[in-house]
C-alpha cells in the first residue's frame, strides 16, 4: 500500500504536500493566495483583452488550469494562469487565422489550448523535453525584450483612447505609424485616467511598504504583508478607474458587462483544416510557456534548496492547457509577476493557488458587475506595468564583452518580434542561434601545445613557456570533428606541419630546424566523430605520409574511440594511438631519427 502511494506521489506530487501539511503552514498560504487574487484579477482581464478575447476568458484560465497545474507541479510557488507573453502570441495567432475562419476567435483559442496541452504531454511521454533547449537564453530574452515592447506599443492606443486598425502582425513600426496618424483623436480623459494609473502604480511599488508602521517584525509577517502592499498598485489602479468613470460618467472605452457565473465545459472544434493551421503556432507557444514557467519554478525552487522536476513540469502545465481548453479560456504559462508575489507573500505549499483560485470564483459569482465600468485604459497602464518588468537591457553590455554572437542573437529575435511578428522573430531567433553556432563549430580552435617543464601536463605554446621539438607537433583540437569543420581542421592541421608555430626548440645547436616526422592530434575535446570527419582523418593521414609525417592521436574519449575501432583505425592510421599526452611525447621524443614506420596497406589510396 505504502508503495502504491509513493508511486502514485510521483506523479501527483500534492499528495506528498497533504501528507507532510502542518496548521502553521495555513495562515502563510492564505496570506500569500488572497495577495496573489488580487492582483490576478485585474491582470487576467487586462492578458484577456490583450489576447482579444472576452474578460471572463482571463478569469477563467484562472481556475481549472491553476487548479489542475497546483495538483500535479512539484514546484510549491508557481503559479500558473493568462501571462502577458501568451496572451500576445494568442493575439497573433488568433488575428492571423480568425479571418479563414469566421472570426470564431473563441474556437480557435481553445483548439490552440488543447494542442498545446497535447504537446507538452507529448514531450514528456516522449522524454524529449531537451526540445526547448532550442530556445537559448538569448533567444528567450531577445524575444522577451520585443514582446514587452511590441505590448507596450499595443497599450497605446487603449491608453490613449485611440481606435487603431493594425494588427499585431503589422510590427511595431506599423502600430506607432497608426498611431501618430491619429494623434488628433486622443482621448483627453481616457489618457489622464491611464497616466493616473501608471503614476499610481509607481507610487505603491515605491512606498506602499512605508504605509505599515514600523515595528519588530513577527516571523517575516510584515515583510511579507510590505511587499504584497508594493504589489496591490493594479488593484487600486482598477479600483478607483472604475470609481471615477462611474461617478462622473466618463465617456471612455470601458469593459463592459461580463457574464457572472462559473465556466460551461466547451468542446473544442473539430476541424482538421484548422488544427493543421494552428499546430506550428501552437509548438512555439507549447516552448515559450514551457521555458517560461519552468524558469519561474526553477528559480524560486533554488531559493529554498528545493529542485523541480522538468518532466513533471510538462505534465502539470500540458494538463492545465488542457484543461483551459475544456473551460473556454486560452493557453496559460507561468506568471512570473504573480509567482514572485507568492513566493515573497510567504506561501508555503499549492494551497495558496487554491486560495487565489477562490478570490477568482467569488470575482465570477459576485463581482462581474464592477468590470461594467472599468476602463480600458487604466488595463493597458497594468499591461504595461507588468511587462516593463519583464524587460532587461542591462545585462547587453557585460553579454557583449562576455561572448558577442548572443548579443547578435538576442538583436536579432528583438528586431524580428517587432519587425516581422511575434511567431516569426521567435524563429528567426532560433535559427540565428544555429547559424552562429554552426559558424563557430566550424572554425574550431586548434591549439600547438608544448610541455610544460618537467610536468607531464601540456598547454598552448601561445600562453605558456613551455618545451617543444622541432620533429614533433603537438595539436590540441578543441572541437568535435564532423561535416562543419573537417576540411578547415584539415587545412590547419596541416598546414602546422609546415609551420609548427612552436617555442623555441629544446634542443641546442642545431641551425636550422629538423623536418616534422610526427603530428599528434589531442583529443581531449573531440566528443563525436561523423563520416565526415572520419573521411577527413583518413585523407589527412595519406596526406602527410607522401610527406613523411606520421599521424597519431592521444587523449580519445571513450565513445570515440569506440567509433575509431569500428571504423579500423588500426589499419588506416601512420602512428599509434596513446592512452596519454605524456605517454605520447615520451615514446615520440626518445624516437626521434628511430621512428620506424610501419606499411601502410596495399588497397589505400588518396580519397
Amino acid at each position: 500500500m505504502a508503495n502504491g502511494i509513493s508511486n502514485l506521489s510521483s506523479y501527483l506530487p500534492i499528495i506528498d504536500v497533504a501528507r507532510s501539511y502542518r496548521r502553521e503552514d495555513l495562515p502563510h498560504d492564505v496570506v500569500a493566495g488572497v495577495a496573489v487574487g488580487m492582483l490576478t484579477v485585474p491582470q487576467a482581464v487586462a492578458y484577456a483583452l490583450l489576447a482579444g478575447l472576452p474578460a471572463e476568458a482571463g478569469l477563467y484560465a484562472c481556475l481549472a488550469p491553476m487548479l489542475i497545474h497546483a495538483v500535479l507541479s512539484s514546484s510549491r510557488q508557481l503559479i500558473v494562469g493568462p501571462v502577458a507573453i501568451a496572451a500576445l502570441m494568442v493575439a497573433s495567432t488568433v488575428g492571423e487565422h480568425a479571418p479563414a475562419y469566421s472570426d470564431a476567435y473563441l474556437g480557435i483559442t481553445t483548439v490552440l489550448s488543447l494542442q498545446v496541452g497535447v504537446i507538452l504531454v507529448l514531450l514528456r511521454l516522449l522524454q524529449v523535453g531537451g526540445i526547448v533547449n532550442l530556445l537559448s537564453h538569448p533567444v528567450i530574452s531577445g524575444f522577451v525584450n520585443g514582446a514587452a515592447i511590441l505590448i507596450i506599443v499595443s497599450q497605446l492606443a487603449p491608453l490613449t483612447g485611440i481606435a487603431t486598425t493594425s494588427a499585431l502582425d503589422d510590427g511595431a513600426l506599423a502600430r506607432v505609424t497608426d498611431l501618430a496618424r491619429s494623434i488628433v483623436e486622443i482621448n483627453p480623459t481616457a489618457l489622464g485616467l491611464g497616466v493616473g494609473g501608471l503614476l499610481l502604480m509607481s507610487a505603491v511599488r515605491r512606498w506602499g511598504a512605508a504605509l505599515l508602521p514600523r515595528k519588530p517584525a513577527r516571523n517575516g509577517g510584515d515583510g511579507q504583508l510590505g511587499h504584497a502592499l508594493t504589489r496591490a498598485g493594479p488593484v487600486l489602479a482598477a479600483i478607483l478607474g472604475t470609481v471615477v468613470v462611474a461617478t462622473f460618467g466618463l465617456d471612455v472605452g470601458v469593459v463592459g458587462a461580463v457574464p457572472a457565473g462559473m465556466p460551461e465545459l466547451t468542446l473544442p472544434v473539430l476541424d482538421a483544416r484548422l488544427w493543421w493551421d494552428l499546430l506550428p503556432n501552437a509548438l512555439l507557444i507549447a516552448l515559450v510557456a514551457f521555458v517560461e514557467s519552468y524558469s519561474i519554478g526553477k528559480t524560486l525552487a533554488s531559493r529554498q534548496r528545493r529542485r523541480i522536476d522538468s518532466h513533471q513540469e510538462l505534465l502539470a502545465l500540458g494538463a492545465a492547457n488542457v484543461g483551459a481548453a475544456f473551460s473556454g479560456a486560452y493557453p496559460v504559462a507561468g506568471s512570473f509577476t504573480r509567482s514572485s508575489i507568492n513566493y515573497a507573500s510567504g506561501a508555503r505549499t499549492p494551497v495558496s493557488a487554491f486560495v487565489c483560485a477562490g478570490i477568482i470564483v467569488l470575482t465570477l459569482l459576485w463581482l462581474t458587475p464592477l468590470f461594467e465600468n472599468l476602463p480600458h485604459a487604466v488595463l493597458a497602464a497594468i499591461v504595461m506595468v507588468a511587462v516593463f518588468e519583464l524587460a532587461d537591457f542591462r545585462s547587453l553590455a557585460r553579454d557583449w564583452r562576455f561572448y558577442r554572437p548572443d548579443v547578435l542573437t538576442h538583436f536579432a529575435t528583438f528586431a524580428g518580434v517587432l519587425l516581422v511578428g511575434v511567431e516569426a522573430g521567435l524563429v528567426i531567433g532560433v535559427a540565428i542561434s544555429i547559424v552562429l553556432f554552426m559558424r563557430g563549430s566550424a572554425r574550431p580552435h586548434i591549439a600547438v601545445v608544448g610541455r610544460l617543464g618537467e610536468t607531464p601536463h601540456f598547454r598552448n605554446v601561445k600562453r605558456y613557456p613551455v618545451r617543444t621539438w622541432d620533429h614533433l607537433v603537438a595539436a590540441r583540437v578543441d572541437e568535435s570533428l564532423y561535416f562543419a569543420n573537417a576540411d578547415t581542421s584539415e587545412s590547419r592541421l596541416a598546414e602546422l606541419v609546415d609551420n609548427p608555430e612552436q617555442a623555441p626548440s629544446d634542443e641546442e645547436g642545431d641551425s636550422e630546424a629538423a623536418a616534422v616526422e610526427h603530428l599528434l592530434i589531442i583529443m581531449s575535446a573531440v566528443n563525436f566523430i561523423d563520416t565526415t570527419g572520419l573521411e577527413m582523418l583518413k585523407r589527412l593521414t595519406h596526406r602527410l605520409a607522401r610527406r613523411n609525417v606520421a599521424l597519431h592521436f592521444s587523449e580519445i574519449k571513450g565513445p570515440v574511440r569506440d567509433q575509431l575501432e569500428h571504423a579500423a583505425v588500426d589499419d588506416w592510421l601512420t602512428g599509434r594511438v596513446f592512452q596519454t599526452t605524456d605517454d605520447a611525447f615520451n615514446a615520440l621524443t626518445e624516437a626521434k631519427g628511430k621512428w620506424v614506420w610501419r606499411d601502410l596497406p596495399q588497397n589505400t589510396h588518396d580519397p
